[in-house]
């Protein structure tokens, strides 16, 4: 933001504050370092597998509501004295600098980037700087450059290994049920989507030459007929009860009559999830590309990634939560 803070030699009390600044926390920083959790990181773990795999964040003091709407609580932070603040509410400096002058405490902003479309808020610069910035701030470089690195593997991992598949041998894919401000149906997708932009996949969406979360007409969807489709389980049950309603719409559809529609885990809970988001890159990619990911087996590396990045298995968990990496049969759900 421009902006020049000056912090202690030795920061040992930390909060992070606004959508996904304690996730980037985690990711980086020391775990023993938080003072204080947001009232939303405490009640809400739901979606959101940092929280799950370290289940004592939620027994520190609160510090606040939370929430992207709400601001923060300048008394409520004082009172567990941390020497920084991390956040992610900040989207003017004059926020940052606000917050900063009711309470004395250094305020450092961090970034997912750009939210919502592309690969940024998973892979981009903002992510990394804003991981090097914590180990920088907490004296955990080793720990934020190895989050880096792991990162960045998996992207070039996922390239890599579908760079040289010819179009021709590639199947058209929709993923639907995505969200989008809360949980939507089939209706609900993205141009140039994240995760299969990252394993070259031929996305249905990009023919409209628009880019993020957008709404299509259900006829759309029969018109493109994509070999397969996925479903996000955060919109998961508003598809299944539209097909309760309306079962002809989706037996139109191929990938329904040929088995391949397909569950990912949702990875947008208070921003964005990057250890499911790459893990689901990985599961989408073995379903369409078999041989190029013979050697995956998607909850393993749903596992392998939660414990590189949290510490912690949480595949089981969040399985448990949205049903896991499965086929669906719509008729029998």
């Amino acid at each position: 933001m421009g902006r020049e803070v000056a912090v202690p030699a030795d920061v040992s009390r930390v909060v992070a504050i606004g959508p996904g600044a304690l996730r980037l926390y985690i990711y980086a920083g020391d775990l023993d370092y938080v003072v204080g959790v947001e009232q939303i990181e405490a009640n809400h773990p739901t979606g959101r597998p940092y929280l799950l795999a370290n289940p004592g964040l939620a027994d520190l003091p609160v510090i606040g509501q939370g929430g992207p709407n709400n601001a923060p609580d300048p008394e409520k932070i004082l009172t567990v004295a941390p020497d920084v603040i991390f956040s992610t509410y900040a989207t003017e400096a004059s926020i940052a600098d606000e917050l900063q002058a009711k309470t004395g405490i250094p305020v450092v902003v961090i970034s997912y980037g750009t939210i919502g479309f592309g690969t940024t808020a998973i892979f981009g610069e903002a992510v990394q700087d804003s991981l090097r910035l914590i180990g920088d701030i907490t004296g955990q470089t080793e720990k934020a450059q190895a989050a880096i690195d792991f990162i960045q593997a998996a992207r070039q991992d996922l390239e890599d290994r579908t760079k040289d598949i010819p179009d021709a041998d590639k199947p058209s894919v929709y993923v639907g049920g995505l969200g989008a401000r809360g949980a939507h149906g089939i209706e609900s997708t993205q141009g140039h989507y994240a995760l299969l932009d990252v394993i070259h996949a031929k996305n249905v969406v990009d023919e409209t030459v628009e880019s993020g979360s957008i709404m299509i007409d259900k006829e759309k969807l029969l018109a493109w007929d994509p070999d397969y489709i996925f479903i996000d389980q955060g919109g998961f049950a508003a598809v299944l009860e539209d097909y309760q309603k309306n079962s002809t719409f989706y037996e139109s559809l191929s990938a329904v009559r040929n088995g391949q529609v397909y569950a990912q885990l949702p990875y947008n809970y208070y921003n964005t999830n990057i250890d499911t988001a790459i893990a689901d890159a990985y599961y989408l990619g073995k379903i369409l590309y078999p041989e190029a990911f013979a050697d995956i087996d998607p909850v393993q590396k749903a596992d392998e990634i939660y414990q590189s990045l949290l510490g912690q298995p949480a595949y089981a968990q969040m399985a448990e939560t949205f049903g896991g990496f499965k086929q669906l049969n719509l008729s029998e759900e």
